[in-house]
């Protein structure tokens, strides 16, 4: 029996993120029925599903671009693996748009549903999943094609993580298909693009929810917006992460530099922009193939990502990444929280710890070129942690070959929603000078949670990069601020405002200072110095005392004598061991990076103890003088309704 035709949809209305949100979720609906009930699996598998749809806007688009001005023109796929032969839905109507072989879109869906049930199912899982995968890989050696295009090479790494389809009914796929297919039936321009790649991120959020293990793949976007206005990357500076997940700091990253080329951007500027500017690489592979898939989606037409352990020079797949610079002009990053790496890792770095950010950051000083500039996420720990060598010398080494000329100091919990409720702080370096200031700004006294998260305004930016005026800062930022009457009239000395004017003292305020960390190590090595001297004194009698050791011994001197000597070595070796670690100690010291505003103000209690207990009494009479008037309004009622 032939399924009924339903009538043609019209193309649906987009007309804000909000409406395309809500659209996208109806279709996790149908997944989350359909054996995939949490995010860690309907991402992936709507993943896929959205980028095809995609892809086959973007080559149609492009074909007929090319056919306009008459240039030859390629695709990647080919009937009948194109979403608009096997996927798109069916009608026999003579409006009805066609393939470019002049077929109805959706012919080959339509032939495999009339071959009867799990037709579909069979071509997807053994004849279009093969295909794709075989696009950049070949099956026998399961080695990178040296001919692939990088399209070809993108479309099977988003596809290699897909064995088969994961949707367990035909007719749930098919109404998938359909609600993925209304998403953008004729093109997709830039401003779609945009809206489409922020419910995308959306969907990557619920990905890494608290207690959900895709936590560690996820930076707040509004942080990350923060960190990119702060660096304001340009078209011609390479963008980097290394430890990518889901391409969130390459995406933003492309958003602001897109913005600022504006709408009259050069054909040239945009290929540049979209081919040549970001790179990044990811271990994961459940993540790889989303963070291609989100930066397509955001416009990045070839996004150059090494699939991989970063640490371990590992790669998994590394075709995409071979155009890669050794150094990159820019690094935007957030290294993955209380990892461990084993030795194979650490052996490749001169400061071998398990700590993978640590890591992480002695692998930014290689790759971040002269003059390149790095913002990074830490957490509170690496920064004031001085117990262990690897944990010094690697801020050592940082604070000598780079100026790290700001740290912002974030509110406990910014990364709840994420998984992790770790204590975290923003770094701002450049390569090629030492440091000798570094500038502070405290974001702790913001009380922000799932409900509550902190956003661009908080640090002070609107969303084009610029200052937001006092009345659009939020409440939660401002209010101990206007509650000091000292303040009064006074503007708000937001992060945006403060970092402008970094350098000069008007940066300075209760929510910011600069710490002088030439005069830090300076004073350090004066207060080491007479510590250092007393130890080269020490070692210099060892040296001497083993020289009478050595006579001693030589012309058999009595034992106990020999023993006293020995006795005298050993002393002076321990004392200088001490005076050593003391003087470490004071070293290490200097590279405790941890915020703690001298500016802070604070509200003591000044009451006396008698005071404090009268408060309490007289809480006590006010708490009791309620309850008794309480008891007599529900007694009055007992007696009213007795009556």
């Amino acid at each position: 029996m032939a399924r009924p035709k339903k009538a043609d949809k019209k193309p649906k209305a987009i007309a804000s993120s909000q409406s395309l949100s809500a659209f996208v979720k109806s279709i996790c609906d149908v997944m989350r029925r359909s054996n995939c009930a949490s995010a860690l699996q309907y991402v992936p598998e709507l993943t896929w599903i959205l980028f095809l749809r995609i892809l086959d806007a973007q080559e149609t688009r492009d074909q007929e671009k090319a056919e306009a001005v008459g240039a030859p023109f390629t695709p990647a796929l080919r009937s009948p693996y194109r979403w608009q032969d096997w996927a798109a839905p069916h009608s026999e109507k003579p409006d009805h748009p066609k393939t470019p072989e002049g077929k109805p879109l959706g012919w080959k869906r339509q032939e495999l549903f009339a071959a009867g049930d799990s037709k579909l199912f069979d071509f997807i899982n053994k004849d279009l999943l093969p295909h794709l995968h075989s696009l950049d890989v070949d099956p026998r050696t399961n080695l990178p094609l040296p001919g692939a295009t990088p399209k070809q090479r993108i479309i099977g790494r988003i596809m290699t993580a897909v064995e088969r389809v994961r949707v367990d009914s035909e007719a749930n796929l098919r109404d998938i298909l359909d609600k993925v297919h209304e998403i953008s039936i004729d093109h997709i321009d830039d401003r779609h693009f945009f809206t489409l790649s922020q419910v995308y991120e959306d969907l990557l959020l619920k990905m890494g929810e608290k207690n959900s293990d895709g936590g560690q793949f996820f930076t707040p976007r509004e942080v990350i917006r923060a960190m990119v206005h702060t660096v304001d990357p340009s078209l011609g500076k390479t963008v980097y992460d290394p430890c990518c997940g889901t391409g969130g700091f390459l995406a933003i990253a492309y958003e602001h530099i897109a913005r600022k080329l504006g709408s009259a951007a050069r054909s040239t500027d945009i290929d540049k922009l979209k081919q040549e500017t970001f790179f990044g690489r990811e271990k994961e592979n459940l993540v790889f193939p989303i963070a291609l898939a989100n930066l397509v989606l955001h416009g990045i037409d070839q996004p150059n990502l090494w699939h991989g352990n970063a640490l371990t020079r590992r790669a998994t797949y590394p075709a995409l990444f071979d155009t890669a610079p050794k150094q990159f002009d820019v690094i935007l990053t957030n290294p993955p929280f209380g990892g461990k790496e084993g030795k194979d890792a650490q052996k490749n770095f001169p400061f071998e710890t398990s700590s993978t950010q640590v890591l992480f950051v002695q692998d930014i000083l290689g790759e971040l070129a002269p003059d390149g500039t790095c913002a990074i996420v830490l957490d509170e720990g690496l920064l004031f942690r001085t117990n262990e060598s690897a944990f010094v010398e690697t801020k050592r080494k940082l604070v000598d070959e780079c100026d790290l000329w700001a740290i912002i100091s974030l509110p406990g919990g910014v990364f709840s929603t994420a998984g992790a409720g770790v204590k975290t702080n923003l770094l701002f370096f450049t390569k090629g000078r030492k440091t000798e200031r570094v500038w502070y700004y405290d974001l702790s006294h913001v009380k922000v949670g799932k409900k509550t998260p902190l956003t661009l305004a908080h640090f002070g930016f609107a969303p084009d990069g610029s200052a937001l005026p006092d009345a659009k800062l939020p409440a939660n930022l401002v209010a101990d601020w206007r509650a000091d009457e000292a303040n009064e009239g006074q503007p708000f000395p937001s992060y945006a405002v403060q970092l402008a004017a970094r350098g000069t003292a008007a940066a300075e305020s209760r929510y910011s200072w600069t710490v002088d960390f030439a005069a830090r190590r300076a004073k350090a090595r004066e207060e080491m110095q007479p510590l250092v001297d007393q130890v080269a004194a020490l070692k210099a009698d060892v040296v001497d005392l083993k020289e009478q050791l050595k006579d001693l011994r030589r012309s058999r001197a009595d034992d106990g004598e020999i023993t006293a000597v020995g006795t005298k070595i050993r002393e002076k070796e321990k004392e200088a061991r001490e005076l050593e670690a003391q003087a470490a100690a004071i070293d290490a010291a200097v590279f405790d990076l941890k915020a703690v505003n001298p500016n802070a103000v604070t509200v003591t209690d000044e009451r006396t103890p008698q005071q404090i207990i009268a408060s309490i009494e007289a809480q006590g009479r006010i708490v009791a003088d309620a309850l008794a008037r309480l008891s007599a309004l529900m007694e009055a009622e007992l007696k009213e309704a007795a009556q």
